[in-house]
């Protein structure tokens, strides 16, 4: 399991799976998104997501492929 995340910043929330894996990089696009979501590559706060449309919020911890990412919410004041 890595040790370090790395903190991907939105700035709505909440940001759909799909999207997020797209904004941190670990996809190129929405279908290599897609499938890796479907064939259970992808972890949420360490549980195995399907739903491509899972929504995320600030907090939440996804994982895919010995890369683990935090999501942050920068709110607008």
């Amino acid at each position: 399991m890595p040790s370090t995340a790395t903190i991907v910043t939105i700035t709505e929330e909440p940001i759909r799976l799909g999207q997020f894996l797209k904004l941190a990089n670990l996809v190129q696009d929405g279908f290599e998104a897609k499938i890796q979501i479907q064939n259970g590559e992808v972890l949420v706060n360490g549980v195995v997501e399907t739903r491509r449309g899972r929504k995320l919020i600030g907090g939440d911890q996804v994982m895919m492929g010995g890369a683990r990412c935090l999501v942050q919410h920068n709110k607008k004041g």
